[in-house]
C-alpha cells in the first residue's frame, strides 16, 4: 500500500487526493509503464477490504480505469457492494479459512491491497508473507492509518528499499527473521 509519511492511507473521509506527488528526487531511479507492467504480471489476484473496493470504482467511475484489469479481485465486505465486473467476488466469512483453504492452493501470490484493517487482520492471523510499504513525500496530518491496531509485535526482517525520482520510498520487508 502506499501512505504518508505519518503513516495514513488516507484522509479521515477516505480520499486520497494527495497520492499524487510532484517532488523530484534526482537520485531516485526511474518508475517507467515496463517496471511496473513487468510487478503486476507476478500478481496472481487481489484482496482489498470494501472502502478501497469503493475507492476503486470512484476511480473508475472519473476515467482513471480499474487499477486490477482481469485479475480476480475478492473484496471483504459484510455489505451489499456493486459488482461491474464478472472478475469480482464479494467474501464475508473466516478470513484465515478463506486465505489458506481457498486462495492459497489456486494462486502463487495474493496481494492484499488494502485498507488497514485488512493489513492489520492479515498480519494477525499470520497470513502476510511480505510487506511492501510505499511512502509518498507527503504529511497529511490526520487520517486513517495504515494499520488498525496489531495487539503485538509482528518481527520484520528489511528485504529491500528503493528510492524513486518522484520521491516515493518503497520499503520492502519480509515477515519474522530471515
Amino acid at each position: 500500500m502506499a501512505a504518508s509519511l505519518d503513516g495514513f492511507i488516507a484522509r479521515k473521509d477516505g480520499s486520497v487526493d494527495w497520492l499524487e506527488t510532484s517532488d523530484d528526487f534526482a537520485g531516485g531511479t526511474t518508475m517507467d509503464a515496463e517496471a511496473v507492467s513487468a510487478f503486476l504480471q507476478g500478481i496472481d489476484c487481489y484482496v482489498m477490504g470494501s472502502r478501497t473496493y469503493e475507492t476503486a470504482l470512484s476511480f473508475e467511475a472519473k476515467g482513471l480505469g480499474w487499477s486490477y484489469g482481469d485479475k480476480p479481485t475478492f473484496v471483504l465486505t459484510h455489505r451489499e457492494l456493486p459488482r461491474n465486473r464478472s472478475t469480482v467476488e464479494l467474501y464475508s466469512g473466516d478470513l484465515a479459512r478463506f486465505v489458506n483453504g481457498r486462495l492459497r492452493p489456486k494462486f502463487r501470490s495474493i496481494w492484499v491491497v488494502g485498507g488497514g484493517f485488512v493489513a492489520a487482520e492479515c498480519l494477525r492471523l499470520g497470513l502476510v508473507d511480505e510487506l511492501r510499504y510505499s511512502i509518498l513525500p507527503i504529511l497529511i496530518g490526520d487520517g486513517i492509518p495504515f494499520f488498525a491496531p496489531l495487539g503485538r509485535d509482528i518481527p520484520l526482517h528489511l528485504a529491500k528499499v528503493d528510492a524513486f525520482q518522484n520521491g516515493i520510498v518503497e520499503l520492502c520487508y519480509e515477515l519474522g527473521n530471515p
